[in-house]
């Protein structure tokens, strides 16, 4: 049998497997010619088959690919450019949960009292050294100021108490009032003023010159409305102009210790601290600053550096009474020096006498919820 296309070894002429072909025909016969361009047209269909077959596979997994979502496509080596996949968006944190809630005081009136102590050092460190051992420390009290806080929270109430004022100190005998802090450091000034008024004092809280002048530019400085132009004495000699003046806190610790420059000595100078008390409240309930749970802690801790306070005065309770003046009218604060019968001498010391008919006036005042009748805006 002839295979297709090519010569057979067995037919006329053939020399078998071990002979040489002979040459080709020159002309192929008709039925040869045709099988052959019959086997060029089977192989231009086959290969036109093939490549519609690759068109159509590569238009079906084109499709394929455009009708499933970008992130679940899969990804195929291969020559054609790899989509760029859609960036996963990563969810927005969650908001952190709203400040706890700062708990309303009791609707009831309270004292506080300030001490503003002369050291130029630490003195919650001298306090509570004067405190564990019973050792005096190196530190008065410059300033004494008994804060009344009405139960509606809406004003307050600041009667200065003049530091040489001679008293009874408990333990210690007749002396200046000022020497309780150093005898027996905030609890015995506590104790005395307790004793004097016929009181009861709720929490006491003390700042030395240093803290004064750290929290007074923490604050980024004080208005303050000075009754009439004076230069200080003391340190920087800040002359102070009348009207609002904007202090930092050396030219605001001036302010508030300044006596000599003024013809009625430590009159003026309880006077001055009392209007930067108000300065300083008003600064602190500015634009209700005060309504901010989160800025009333941030308030406490910030002044925690620099304030000494009673046991019972923590943080906590610090808070809930600054939350409780959140709608003081600053404008509304009375004030008043606590009464004197005059200038003299005691123990060889310039001292002030108390008026004890005046000061228990006022004592039964605060007690009774009368203090307005005495103090004044």
């Amino acid at each position: 049998m002839s295979s297709p296309g090519g010569s057979d070894p067995s037919g006329p002429g053939g020399t078998g497997n071990s002979g040489s072909r002979p040459p080709a025909p020159a002309h192929r016969p008709a039925w040869m010619m045709a099988l052959g361009r019959r086997r060029w047209i089977a192989a231009l269909l086959a290969l036109v088959l093939v490549v519609a077959a690759g068109v159509a596979i590569f238009s079906l997994n084109r499709a394929g690919r455009e009708a499933q979502p970008a992130a679940s496509q899969t990804q195929t080596p291969g020559p054609t450019p790899t989509p760029t996949p859609t960036p996963t968006e990563t969810p927005a944190p969650a908001p952190p949960p709203p400040p706890a809630p700062i708990p309303e005081l009791p609707a009831t009136a309270m004292n506080i009292l300030v001490i503003g102590s002369d050291s130029r050092d630490n003195a919650r460190a001298q306090a509570a050294h004067t405190a564990e051992t019973g050792e005096a420390s190196d530190q008065r009290s410059d300033a004494l100021m008994v804060v009344h806080v009405p139960a509606d929270r809406h004003t307050l109430y600041v009667i200065s108490i003049m530091r040489d004022l001679w008293v009874d100190v408990p333990g210690v005998g007749g002396s200046k009032i000022n020497a309780a802090l150093q005898y027996g450091g905030i609890d015995l000034t506590t104790e005395t003023v307790q004793q004097l008024l016929g009181i009861t004092i709720d929490h006491t809280l003390m700042l030395d010159f240093n803290g004064f002048k750290a929290l007074t530019d923490g604050l980024g400085g004080i208005d303050v409305n000075v009754p009439f132009a004076f230069q200080s004495t003391i340190e920087t000699q800040h002359f102070f102009s009348q009207g609002v003046n904007h202090l930092d806190g050396q030219a605001a610790l001036e302010f508030s210790r300044e006596r000599y420059a003024f013809t009625d000595g430590d009159y003026q100078r309880v006077q001055n601290q009392r209007t930067m008390l108000r300065a300083i409240l008003a600064r602190l309930t500015a634009g209700g600053a005060l309504n901010d749970v989160t800025a009333v802690r941030s308030l406490v801790d910030f002044a925690s550096c620099c304030l000494t306070v009673d046991k019972a005065f923590d943080p906590v309770q610090a808070a809930i009474l600054a939350y409780s003046l959140r709608n003081l009218d600053v404008n509304a604060i009375g004030t008043m020096t606590l009464p004197t019968a005059g200038a003299g001498m005691a123990a060889g010391q310039s001292v002030v006498f108390p008026d004890y008919g005046g000061i228990a006036a006022v004592g039964a005042a605060i007690r009774e919820g009368r203090i307005a009748d005495f103090a004044v805006p």
